[in-house]
C-alpha cells in the first residue's frame, strides 16, 4: 500500500512539474494538443476535431439545392475508385457535371449533410474575402502594405510585404509548415488560444513577393488584415459575402482560437459538407458570378487561377493549379486529402473528403498521387 501511495504521489508531482515546465517555456498549448488530439489516438488534426474546439456558427439564408443531373447516379464507381476510397478513408465523393449532381456517395457513417473539417481548403475562401474587401473599399489593392494593418510588420523586409504577397504565399516569413511535429509553429497555431500573438512573433526570412513558399501563417495574417481593414469578424464577413449568397443548404462552423480572442483559424477549419464546399468552386468556374450576380471581380478570379511565379506554376492566389489530360485545373486543397477540383473546360467539379491520402514526394510533383487517381477514375465514370 505504501508503495502505491508513493507511486501515486510521484506521478502527481511529475504531472505538476510537467505542466509547470510547459507554462514556463510557453508551450502550454501542448496540453490542449494532448487532450484534443493525441489522447484520442490521432497523430495530427482529424476530420471531426472541430467538436473539440471553440467555433463560431455561420448561418444560411435561402437554400439553393443543387439539381440532380438527368443521369444522376446511373454509373457505378470503378473498382479502382472503390479501392482508393477504402484505402484512404473517403467519407464523401461527388461529381458535378453542368452544374448538376451527376454522382454522389458517402461512406463511414457520413451523409450529404455531415460536417467535416475543410482544413486548408479554407485558404481559398480567405483569398476571396481579401478581394471582396478590395471591392468594398476596405483594402486599396493587392499592393497595399501589410504594415498599414499589422504594426508588427513595419520594419526591415517586413515593411515591403503586401496583401497580395499573403494571398500568393510569398510573405518571406520563417513559418515552418510541419503538421506532425508537436513543437512546430503550425502545431502551436492550431492549439494556441491567442493566434494573433503567435502571428505577430513571426520573423522575416527572405524578401517578400519574390517566391512561393507554402505557409499557413500567410493566410492567418491575411485574415487579420481583413478584419482590421473591414472592422468585421471573418466569420460574419464570410457569411454575408459567400455562405448566404451562394445558397448553402447547411449552417457551418469556423473554429476560433478561443472565446476570449475570437480569431478564426483562417488557414483551416471550416466544418461543412461536400456539396456546400463545391459552391465556391462553381463561383470561380463561372468567373465570380452566381445566378447572374457578380459577387467577385472576374479579373481577380482569372488572376487567382494563374501562377504568380513562373517557377511555381502550382499556385496562384489562394488556389492550387494543375493540368489533367491537357486540361487546366484549379482546386481547393486541405490536409488529409480534402478536395474541390474544378475542370472548367468540361464544366466538371469533383469533390472528395476523407480521413487520409496517399502521400507523394512534393519535390517531384506538388500534387498528390491520389489527386490524379481521383480525377482519372472520375473521368472513367463520366466517359462510360
Amino acid at each position: 500500500m505504501k508503495f502505491l501511495k508513493k507511486t501515486f504521489k510521484f506521478i502527481v508531482v511529475l504531472l505538476v512539474l510537467t505542466v509547470a515546465v510547459l507554462y514556463i517555456t510557453d508551450t502550454d498549448y501542448l496540453i490542449k494538443a494532448v487532450r484534443t488530439i493525441y489522447m484520442k489516438g490521432h497523430t495530427t488534426a482529424f476530420l471531426e476535431d472541430y467538436k473539440e474546439f471553440d467555433n463560431q456558427q455561420i448561418d444560411i439564408a435561402t437554400p439553393q439545392p443543387w439539381p440532380n443531373h438527368k443521369d444522376y447516379n446511373t454509373v457505378a464507381e470503378t473498382s479502382e475508385l472503390e479501392s482508393i476510397h477504402t484505402a484512404t478513408g473517403t467519407i464523401a465523393f461527388v461529381i458535378i457535371k453542368n452544374d448538376s449532381i451527376w454522382f454522389e456517395n458517402y461512406y463511414d457513417g457520413f451523409n450529404e449533410n455531415s460536417k467535416s473539417n475543410s482544413f486548408s481548403m479554407a485558404k481559398s475562401y480567405v483569398s476571396g474575402l481579401m478581394q471582396k474587401a478590395i471591392q468594398d473599399g476596405y483594402i486599396k489593392s493587392l499592393d497595399q502594405p501589410v504594415c498599414d494593418f499589422l504594426p508588427a510588420f513595419c520594419e526591415g523586409k517586413a515593411a515591403k510585404m503586401t496583401v497580395g504577397d499573403l494571398s500568393s504565399m510569398s510573405s518571406g516569413t520563417n513559418w515552418d509548415e510541419a503538421y506532425y511535429s508537436p513543437l512546430s509553429i503550425t502545431t502551436r497555431a492550431y492549439f494556441d488560444d491567442d493566434l494573433a500573438k503567435v502571428m505577430n512573433g513571426l520573423e522575416m526570412e527572405t524578401d517578400p513577393g519574390k517566391s512561393f513558399k507554402y505557409a499557413s501563417g500567410d493566410t492567418q495574417m491575411l485574415a487579420m488584415v481583413i478584419e482590421k481593414a473591414s472592422g468585421k469578424k471573418m466569420y460574419d464577413y464570410f457569411e454575408e459575402s459567400f455562405w448566404k449568397p451562394l445558397g448553402a443548404e447547411n449552417e457551418t462552423l469556423w473554429q476560433v482560437d478561443s472565446e476570449d480572442h475570437d480569431l478564426v483559424k483562417a488557414y483551416c477549419c471550416i466544418a461543412s459538407n461536400a456539396k456546400d464546399f463545391a459552391r465556391y468552386g462553381k463561383l470561380f468556374k463561372d468567373h465570380g458570378k452566381w445566378n447572374g450576380r457578380q459577387i467577385l471581380d472576374s479579373t481577380f478570379v482569372a488572376k487567382s487561377v494563374k501562377p504568380r511565379f513562373s517557377d511555381s506554376p502550382q499556385y496562384g492566389y489562394g488556389w492550387w493549379l494543375a493540368s489533367f489530360d491537357e486540361k487546366e485545373v484549379f482546386y481547393m486543397r486541405g490536409h488529409l486529402g480534402q478536395y474541390v477540383i474544378v475542370i472548367p473546360e468540361d464544366n466538371v467539379i469533383v469533390v472528395r473528403l476523407g480521413h487520409s491520402i496517399e502521400k507523394s514526394n512534393p519535390d517531384i510533383d506538388p500534387h498528390s498521387a491520389d489527386f490524379y487517381s481521383l480525377l482519372f477514375e472520375a473521368y472513367e465514370m463520366l466517359n462510360k
